[in-house]
């Protein structure tokens, strides 16, 4: 039951979301893992900053054996014992995402013996990788749903390339199993309101205001039907700025965020947050393309669920790919028109096996 899982880390999009759901699934379950080629398909392979920090507040929470917790390392070796609750501090050292940590070692908190507070500093406000807005507003609705709970609270902001943001996270172990229910998110429910939120700190106050007529001229939204808003702190290191998108459904809120960056026009940055949530609005699916992915570990602490999403991204695809190695479950997609259904059904019994072994299996993303 205890044979290491070899993974290779350069397998389907071949980045950092390899390492954290392996990094995830192997405290849960308790299954030593090596991950090679780590990062493989980067430009930049091998643990960069964020990643390490990721990798060594796993090995803290599950008291593991650990081999290549080294900047630039292409091989992981992790060996977690058990996992302890507690009250945890990690600094990232730099703007690396500290949602990204946080996401790593949440899921296995939730199976400790009693309560954990995590205290992260970096990025919270960070390229490539979930905003705190989303954290709080998205993902952890999602979790409680669930029957998992957990609250954050955002204390300063962390923008590129200062960094020193931080989140605090309060994580309740899951108490009676019976509490616990399968996820299920098919619809949106009724419209609850779109919200549109640009940033600044320690930056001019007509950046946000150029955003916000951005959005009107792009979505028609407008401050009389719409909550839009111009929020300006000092609660933050460096410079920076972020345009925040949200729509509110009965069910869920899906959040659409974009970042200011040097010498880029402000238009253009709330342009693209633009694009993300069109993308979402001409679909009726309840879970964006990036919530999507985010959503499966948890699922299998769960007991499965099923969720309709705008589309099967390779980040969801590798995801399922990396979580078939650990846990027994069948996933199966079914086509609909805009949008696709994923259904998760577990197993009873959690898989170990080396890397031919999982090539011999079938994929567990049966299509229909």
């Amino acid at each position: 039951m205890n044979d290491m899982i070899t993974i290779d880390g350069a397998h389907g999009e071949g980045g950092g979301q390899v390492l954290r759901s392996a990094l995830a699934a192997s405290l849960i379950t308790g299954r030593p893992l090596r991950i090679e080629n780590v990062r493989g398909q980067r430009s930049k392979p091998g643990l960069l900053r964020q990643h390490l920090t990721g990798l060594r507040a796993a090995a803290e929470i599950g008291d593991a054996r650990l081999e290549g917790a080294e900047m630039g390392s292409k091989f992981v070796t992790f060996a977690p014992r058990t996992i302890r609750p507690g009250d945890y501090r990690f600094q990232v050292g730099s703007a690396g995402s500290a949602v990204l940590v946080i996401q790593t070692v949440l899921p296995a908190l939730f199976r400790a013996d009693g309560p954990s507070t995590l205290v992260v500093t970096g990025g919270t406000h960070a390229s490539w990788a979930p905003s705190f807005d989303f954290l709080d507003r998205t993902y952890l609705p999602c979790l409680r749903s669930m029957g998992l709970e957990a609250s954050a609270t955002l204390e300063r902001y962390g923008f590129y390339p200062a960094g020193g943001g931080q989140i605090t996270v309060r994580v309740e172990p899951i108490g009676e199993p019976a509490l616990l229910k399968p996820f299920e998110l098919l619809e949106r429910g009724a419209d609850q309101g779109r919200s549109a939120e640009a940033l600044v700190a320690r930056i001019p106050r007509n950046i946000a205001e150029r955003q916000l007529r951005t959005v009107t001229s792009r979505l028609g939204w407008t401050a009389e039907e719409d909550d839009l808003r111009v929020a300006e702190t000092d609660r933050s290191v460096g410079p920076g700025n972020a345009i925040t998108l949200a729509v509110q459904s009965e069910r869920v809120t899906e959040v659409f965020v974009a970042y200011g960056k040097l010498g880029v026009p402000a238009e253009r940055i709330a342009r693209e947050a633009v694009k993300q949530a069109r993308a979402y609005l001409v679909t009726d699916a309840p879970v964006g393309e990036f919530l999507a992915d985010q959503l499966l570990l948890p699922m299998t602490l769960v007991g499965g669920g099923s969720f309709r999403t705008t589309k099967i991204t390779r980040h969801t695809q590798t995801n399922l790919d990396v979580l078939a190695r650990f846990f027994a479950f069948d996933a199966e997609v079914t086509r609909e028109s805009g949008s696709c259904r994923l259904t998760m059904k577990m197993g009873h019994e959690e898989k170990a096996g080396s890397e031919s072994e999982a090539d011999q299996r079938p994929n567990p993303l049966q299509q229909s």
